[in-house]
């Protein structure tokens, strides 16, 4: 039990989402984030556009995070800051950031690891969830990452899996894409889903061993399928588009749970918890809460808020490492690539 009172400010930005929140202790007092709809036009992110967002976005989100927390700079004990992965030029803001207040405000700075907070998220303090034991197996699934790790304890992570190629998210988006969705198309395929015959169309899934992924050839299979029957027939995406997403996101589906399922099998491991920004489709929400009845499994899934980037799990990291005294030097240099 921690006796002193932590205020710790948390700063993501590692992608296109500029975050800010302030923890007291593992509870969140606030956590403010700045959505970049610049890249909508573009199908997808663009670094340069980001990092300048970032620029633009960090000195108000941060203002707004320490008001709605109701606390002064002066109380904070510590600054904890993405450090990878993620692009370069978006964590170079952030991070210069953390720095710059860091040294001003002579506290501690905490780097983290952005894949180890989406599992460490799961321990925010909340009335109406739990946490995970440990040891238990988690599966982070978000637009630049697919990995299916064992947890042992905080900062004791195990990697079984991972994508060999394309991360689950991006199968998703770019597969939206190919429908003529719009930027992020993850969420809508996952909502034209909710009203589409799952088993309309049977997409191949990739035979990959042990526990990594792989879902470059499901992506071109769904190209070569689309190609095919547009040719035939070219209003068949608008004709067809709920049973086309319910066919994508069950064969995504089945291919993570089938992994999930051999993982728990082969470690003997029945906890499991979910994170990343794709951990927010219904579709794979319902399949892991089945496990449960089928499998024996224990569930754990984050809420929303906690799902996509965000400063709040950047934040639950920075006080279990201010706790442990694991503070970084100010030549800490951000990692685009940075494993668990």
């Amino acid at each position: 039990m921690v006796s002193k009172t932590i205020y710790i400010l948390a700063i993501e930005s590692s992608c296109d989402d500029t975050s800010a929140a302030v923890l007291c202790n593992d509870e969140v007092l606030s956590n403010v984030v700045a959505t970049q709809k610049i890249h909508e036009e573009f199908g997808g992110v663009v670094p340069e556009l980001a990092s300048r967002a970032h620029q633009k976005n960090i000195v108000p989100v941060v203002h707004r995070a320490l008001t709605i927390a109701n606390i002064d700079k002066k109380q904070l004990s510590a600054i904890a800051f993405t450090r990878g992965p993620g692009l370069m030029g978006s964590l170079l803001v952030g991070t210069s950031f953390a720095k710059s207040l860091s040294l001003g405000l002579n506290i501690p700075l905490i780097e983290v690891n952005h894949m180890q907070a989406h599992i460490l998220a799961h321990f925010i303090r909340d009335d109406k969830t739990e946490s995970p034991k440990f040891p238990f197996l988690a599966m982070t699934i978000s637009g630049g990452h697919t990995q299916i790790v064992l947890v042992h304890d905080y900062f004791n992570m195990e990697i079984l899996g991972e994508t060999l190629d394309d991360a689950v998210g991006e199968a998703f988006d770019k597969s939206a894409k190919l429908l003529g969705l719009p930027y992020p198309g993850g969420p809508l395929i996952d909502k034209n889903a909710q009203f589409g015959n799952p088993m309309a169309l049977p997409f191949p899934k990739p035979k990959v061993d042990g526990l990594n992924f792989s879902f470059s050839g499901l992506k071109t299979s769904i190209l070569y399928f689309i190609q095919k029957e547009t040719k035939k027939n070219p209003d068949f995406i608008q004709e067809n588009l709920k049973d086309i997403c319910a066919s994508i996101q069950y064969t995504i589906i089945e291919i993570l749970m089938a992994k999930l399922r051999k993982a728990a099998k082969q470690t003997g491991v029945t906890q499991i918890a979910i994170g990343g920004g794709v951990s927010a489709n219904s579709g794979i929400r319902k399949a892991l809460k089945e496990g449960e009845n089928k499998y024996g499994w224990t569930t754990f899934i984050p809420k929303f808020e906690y799902c996509t980037d965000n400063a709040a799990m950047i934040g639950i990291v920075g006080y279990f490492k201010y706790i442990q005294g694991r503070f970084a030097e100010y030549d800490v240099a951000v990692k685009a690539r940075y494993q668990i």
